[in-house]
């Protein structure tokens, strides 16, 4: 029996492993190929793996692995922040869903009234496996279109609950709306439970277990507490999932989270791989064969039916087309959860085998095409939403003509109003440098105008949104948005329409750099790259690397490179000298370099007290510190300065020390 299960074990990983490998060579998502690994090994394609038992079992483990971590990530305040869109655009996009595809199944297929509604539960559901996983590779979560995803998903998965007992009472077993408020109170005692638990009893435990300083055990009892929680809801009536959901949620409000995080997560993509193969091998490629056309038309309308539901809801209240597109894109897959319902309904009898075959056959031709779609979309929604038959309704709601500046000139123009918009926003406010600012979101753009912000509702993809924000009168151009498409577009209008503007870009990782540049862009400040800077150089300061060496190192890599870490090693003072504490006080250091204004001028007349503001403490020549120098001490080539003072003061000296090395 071991010898079998092993066995299986080696043939998902071995064949998932070799497609991927094959599939990365063309840059295919990887959820692509567990999907199509699943298919190849599954019992309807070379039956490598026969049994459909051993096949359900690993689906399960994989579910409840998989919203385990989902859970782990799980954040209440965040879910409070997107209100409106879990609790308005996700009821309505699932309430919905379920109305117009009972409808059309009673009317248009003649389906019993009790299979069409719950036809619309298995349709209304979409993966959050796929696209949490997705917008979270492409850096769109934070996106206008990630935030709605993310809602409506949470909305979803908190809605798979009600909707499984929905379905007991549909097929006759669920003792009618007695037993359903009755499962409902008992699924609301378990929430209260789970979460006074999570407040008192998991914090204590994981505290006394951090107290052993054995990160085995550590790792054991979150297990346990996930496995714990998932058997509990399961003997309650409420699925293993869900149990294994709360667990997640359980752990991510403690305090000990982020170590759990750090064990837990590095198997999230192994745990998402097996429910992902598992997925693949409930494909009957032979059924499919036999009702092609019949499987294309579901599909279809699946994602027809979805994505114009999404679409309409979410531009009546967030007026954007574009947004409206791309969560539409998103989401018009069937989900996970999908699968767990659809068993129950087999099982009760509110889907025969047929239809049921059928609708796992369809709902897994949509997730394995939903990767494809919201990579290759975008560059669509574009050209699509530009189209002239279009442009109206993605001008509704934005700038109008009584909005158009015409007097700003060298301005700066700030798309996106998120931290980094906002920051450098106060920064120009403060320095009286004329500024605008192009932003997505509604509610930001209400807030913001009420505060005497000069910004407007709009897509920077628009040319005609850029003219009116005066981009061939400005002077800089700042692009601080999560969309890595949008930005793309929006550097080549710009260039295109004024080639002498200074286009500043964000960009989340190092790899976009060189593309945004050809296309026009200045400079491109990528996240990653700037935390790096940022940790070298607290690293190096703490060494005592003289604080102009850094600044010079840093500025250099922004400009080749990694290329200049190959430099020679940098002088620095001695760990002596930094070991010295200073209370109330900060220290730095400062190089003097060849043909230095500083060289060959003693402190004293350099009077460095009065007007850096700072106490020199030592200077280091060479191997040897002289530590508080007199003030006929003259400076030579070389020499670290080394000098104390609040962090204000030192800022001045390091201003003080760069202008006199400049003249």
């Amino acid at each position: 029996m071991i010898n079998e299960f092993l066995q299986s074990i080696l043939i998902i990983f071995g064949v998932s492993g070799l497609i991927i490998y094959i599939l990365g060579k063309i840059k295919i998502p990887p959820i692509v190929g567990f999907l199509i690994a699943g298919t190849i090994i599954g019992p309807y394609g070379m039956a490598l793996i026969r049994d459909p038992h051993e096949v359900e079992i690993i689906a399960e483990i994989g579910v409840i692995l998989l919203m385990f971590t989902i859970g782990i990530e799980f954040s209440i305040p965040k879910l409070i922040s997107l209100k409106k869109e879990v609790f308005l655009l996700g009821t309505l996009q699932v309430v919905i869903t379920i109305v117009a595809i009972t409808f059309i199944s009673q009317f248009a297929l003649n389906v019993d009234f009790n299979n069409a509604i719950f036809y619309g539960f298995i349709v209304a559901l979409s993966s959050t496996a796929i696209v949490m996983k997705l917008l979270a590779d492409r850096g769109e979560l934070n996106t206008p279109h990630g935030k709605i995803c993310l809602g409506i998903l949470l909305f979803q998965d908190l809605c798979v609950v009600p909707l499984m007992l929905f379905t007991q009472m549909l097929s006759g077993k669920g003792g009618g709306y007695y037993n359903f408020f009755t499962v409902i109170l008992k699924a609301f005692v378990i929430l209260s439970i789970v979460f006074v638990f999570s407040r008192i009893a998991v914090p204590y435990i994981l505290h006394e277990v951090v107290k052993t300083k054995s990160r085995e055990l550590f790792i054991i009892v979150t297990i346990s507490i996930c496995i714990g929680t998932a058997l509990f809801t399961s003997k309650l009536g409420l699925s293993l999932a869900l149990g294994a959901f709360l667990a997640g949620v359980v752990i991510s409000e403690s305090e000990y989270s982020a170590q759990v995080v750090s064990d837990i997560l590095p198997f999230k993509e192994t745990f998402a791989g097996i429910f992902f193969i598992s997925v693949g091998m409930l494909l009957n490629l032979e059924f499919i064969k036999n009702n092609l056309f019949q499987e294309l038309v579901l599909v279809g309308n699946i994602f027809l039916i979805k994505a114009f539901i999404i679409i309409l809801i979410s531009y009546i209240f967030i007026h954007s087309l574009k947004i409206s597109l791309k969560s539409a894109f998103s989401l018009s897959q069937i989900g996970e959860f999908s699968f767990i319902l659809a068993f129950t309904g087999k099982t009760a009898g509110l889907l025969d085998d047929y239809a049921y075959q059928s609708f796992i056959s369809a709902s897994v031709i949509t997730m394995l095409f939903t990767p494809l779609i919201i990579r290759y979309s975008p560059s669509f929604i574009d050209r699509f939403v530009h189209m002239n038959l279009f442009k109206y309704l993605e001008r509704a709601g934005k700038i109008k003509e009584s909005d158009v500046i015409v007097k700003k000139s060298n301005h700066v123009i700030i798309i996106g109003f998120g931290l980094n918009g906002r920051n450098l926003a106060r920064v120009l406010k403060e320095t009286k440098i004329p500024y605008t600012i192009l932003e997505l979101n509604p509610d930001t753009v209400r807030k913001m105008r009420k505060k005497g912000e000069p910004i407007y509702y709009g897509d920077g993809t628009s040319p005609e949104i850029l003219h009116k924000l005066g981009l061939k009168r400005a002077k800089v151009l700042v692009i601080a948005i999560s969309d890595p498409n949008a930005t793309r577009r929006i550097v080549q209008i710009a260039k295109a329409d004024n080639p002498k503007i200074h286009i500043i870009v964000r960009t989340r990782f190092v790899s976009e750099m060189e593309e945004l540049r050809k296309l026009g862009a200045d400079e491109v400040i990528p996240e990653e790259f700037e935390t790096s800077l940022e940790i070298f150089a607290r690293v190096l300061h703490l060494f005592g690397v003289p604080r102009n060496n850094i600044l010079q190192m840093i500025e250099t890599i922004r400009q080749e490179g990694y290329e200049i870490l190959r430099l020679p090693e940098l002088p620095r003072t001695r760990a002596g000298i930094e070991c010295v504490i200073f209370e109330g006080l900060d220290m730095d250091s400062f190089l003097i370099e060849k043909n230095s204004w500083l060289a060959g001028h003693s402190l004293k007349s350099l009077d460095l007290r009065h007007k850096a503001k700072v106490t020199v403490i030592a200077v280091q020549r060479g191997q040897e510190t002289i530590l508080n120098p007199p003030a006929d001490f003259i400076l030579k080539e070389g020499d670290i300065i080394i000098y104390v003072g609040h962090k204000k003061q030192l800022i001045e000296a390091l201003n003080f020390f760069q202008k006199a090395q400049n003249k």
